[in-house]
């Protein structure tokens, strides 16, 4: 499982790692328990199956969590950040999905997923060469991000640096390293980057400035990038942000595809949400789905945030829809 910091999963503003496990508890409560909204009609009783899928977030409940390339201002040169964006228009979130699964389900290194994956797109071709030294690429402690770190070594190998891939932990640790140029890029996430620099500067409840819209979350993002020293390349179009999942079993049988079917067809007393025990009340779970989409599911299946307790539990049908994560490899087709 990739246990990663989520901006959506609780309250507006970075969470820590330690955080985000303190929260969702080290194992799921057992049981369901019936959410504080009432759900009238039937709703949409599990099915089970061995293939997820993620519901259309069509009215943009989450934010966006697009990877980007973050880098000391004092090494952003042009070569390097032209490196670093191969990367990012190299990816997209289905092809984010396939290489977690090469490493967490297949179990290659994330260094070897990286090196097929540079292999198969093509990814040093037309690389300029760069000024050269050294640079130091960091990784958070999940395997996602080790993989992309392995993609910025190559790119920024094949531009000339000599490059030092090293995980650091969560961003509480790696950030702090990242303005002062001990380290010298990491992959980050726009949306929760944006928030943790946000909060920093301007306090635990400062106003929100990541957007649903992109654009506006990078624009937000360089600013206080700025303002810390550093600089963001262009983002992936590559998402890795909380999701809503069911089996393809389920979709099918309710020909679901956007959380407005879900909500439209599916609100009602035999529907199962499954998610972290904080779910109910936050904006970009349960209770997200309650104001933008007015879904009202019969229960709530209180487990893990986008982990295998989740996952398990709609696959053997006790729960219809759960938390995921967009990117996690349990995703891929095949």
């Amino acid at each position: 499982m990739r246990v990663r910091t989520r901006l959506a999963v609780g309250a507006v503003g970075a969470l820590t790692m330690a955080g985000l496990l303190t929260g969702c508890g080290d194992a799921g409560s057992s049981g369901t328990d019936a959410p504080e909204q009432g759900a009238s009609g039937a709703g949409c009783a599990p099915v089970a199956g061995e293939q997820l899928v993620v519901l259309d977030d069509d009215k943009k409940l989450q934010n966006t969590d697009n990877i980007i390339p973050a880098v000391n201002a004092k090494v952003a040169n042009p070569q390097l950040l032209a490196a670093l964006d191969k990367v990012s228009a190299a990816l997209d979130t289905p092809k984010l999905i396939a290489l977690n699964k090469a490493v967490d389900v297949d179990r290659k290194t994330p260094k070897a997923a990286a090196e097929e994956f540079a292999v198969a797109t093509g990814l040093t071709t037309g690389i300029a060469k760069g000024p050269g030294g050294q640079i130091v690429v960091g990784a958070g402690n999940f395997s996602e991000s080790q993989t992309l770190a392995e993609l910025y070594n190559i790119a920024l190998t094949a531009a000339g640096y000599q490059v030092k891939v090293q995980q650091i932990g969560n961003r509480e640790l790696y950030g702090p390293s990242l303005e002062k140029g001990e380290i010298q890029v990491v992959p980050e996430y726009a949306a929760t980057m944006a928030e943790f620099l946000n909060t920093k500067a301007n306090g635990k409840d400062a106003t929100p400035v990541s957007s649903p819209e992109l654009d506006k979350t990078v624009s937000a993002l360089k600013s206080e990038g700025d303002k810390a020293g550093i600089t963001f390349g262009t983002p992936s179009s590559a998402q890795d942000q909380n999701a809503f999942a069911v089996t393809k079993a389920f979709a099918d049988k309710y020909s679901l595809k956007t959380l407005s079917d879900l909500a439209a067809k599916c609100s009602g007393k035999d529907t199962v949400l499954a998610g972290p025990p904080e779910c109910p009340q936050r904006p970009k779970c349960q209770a997200g789905l309650v104001e933008v989409y007015d879904f009202k599911a019969g229960s709530f299946s209180s487990l893990d945030a986008g982990g295998p307790q989740t996952k398990n539990a709609l696959k053997t049908g006790t729960a219809s829809v759960g938390l995921v994560f967009s990117s996690d490899g349990a995703l891929a087709t095949s």
